[in-house]
């Protein structure tokens, strides 16, 4: 079967499933070009991008769009070629959703079912088309290591506002307060369109005097490595489709705290979600004063739910079976 890839965001999440559906079928990416004219550049361009699309629907029997984003809903407004599978995982909710012809997408992938809930009070005339496949972590790449409990809290992300890094600073230093043995470890490197945001959390660190409590690693390039540092990771965001750093974290070896954006309890049982920063402190003192024997027996919890239901070499088959049972469809 001819597979048609289309992926113009980060790859984070698609890496081994592109290599799935490769191994399997006659894969091909679609390169969108651009030129550089003196005059009516704009208008060649979109000469291009409409003649490539068209051969490109044209060339594969079925094109998967690793983002529900602008390159699916400029595809869904062409004439209907090709069958469409798309995978939606958060922002395109709020973005690009409403400017998609639902109509010639055959299948979405949602990756969570909090998701999934929302995709269909939105289009619930499309609720026929849904399957929730979550996000996925290599258990080969992140493993456990056991090692003796430091206090070292960890929270990896896009330094943004909707990660909430600067609420949890806040929460860090009442933390300390009371237990002065913790310190807090931040990767992620300043975001592009935040450079305000990533000023702002190093002068919330200066002004309540956390310096050398609060550590920065800006971007983080071997997260397998990094995570060996951290005991208990942070989930503090507002909104998530399905959070992977958690995945890697508790794969990882990492006990695990999020607060209660939708679909967090998808991932984290009760005991492991707070809401607000009086339980977020809460909770990590009590884990923090349990035995090496209860600590590892919670980890191991946090490991089996991600064994079962997040695994990559689980969940990259079930994006490859969709795929072609949409293709399989088309043949019949």
């Amino acid at each position: 079967m001819r597979v048609g890839i289309v992926i113009q965001e980060t790859w984070s999440f698609f890496n081994e499933i592109f290599e799935e559906v490769k191994n399997n079928h006659e894969a091909t990416l679609f390169e969108r070009r651009t030129v550089k004219l003196p005059i009516y550049e704009n208008r060649f361009n979109d000469y291009l991008l409409h003649r490539d699309f068209v051969q490109f629907l044209k060339e594969n029997d079925v094109v998967f769009f690793e983002w529900a984003s602008e390159l699916l809903a400029y595809a869904s407004h062409l004439p209907k070629i090709s069958r469409i599978v798309a995978r939606l995982h958060r922002y395109e909710m709020y973005m690009w959703a409403d400017q998609i012809n639902w109509g010639v997408v055959d299948k979405v992938i949602l990756v969570s079912q909090a998701k999934k809930k929302e995709f269909i009070q939105r289009f619930p005339e499309h609720v026929q088309k849904i399957i929730v496949i979550p996000e996925a972590v290599s258990l080969s790449r992140f493993h456990s290591r056991i090692k003796p409990f430091n206090g070292n809290i960890g929270i990896l992300c896009h330094l943004t506002p909707r990660k909430r890094v600067y609420e949890l600073i806040l929460a860090f230093y009442e933390l300390v307060q009371l237990n002065p043995n913790f310190t807090l470890h931040i990767g992620g490197g300043r975001h592009s369109r935040f450079g305000d945001y990533y000023e702002a959390l190093h002068r919330l660190v200066s002004e309540l005097g956390l310096t050398g409590k609060v550590i920065f690693y800006g971007n983080v390039e071997s997260p397998e490595e990094w995570y060996t540092k951290i005991d208990i990771f942070i989930s503090n965001s507002y909104s998530e489709g399905l959070q992977l750093s958690p995945m890697e974290a508790i794969a990882s070896g990492c006990y695990c705290l999020s607060h209660c954006w939708d679909g967090a309890a998808e991932i984290f049982p009760p005991e492991c979600l707070y809401l607000t920063e009086r339980e977020l402190i809460e909770r990590l003192n009590h884990y923090s004063n349990t035995s090496d024997t209860v600590k590892q027996a919670a980890i191991e919890k946090l490991q089996s739910i991600v064994r079962e239901r997040f695994d990559m070499d689980q969940i990259k088959v079930r994006v490859r079976q969709v795929i072609e049972e949409v293709g399989s469809s088309a043949a019949n």
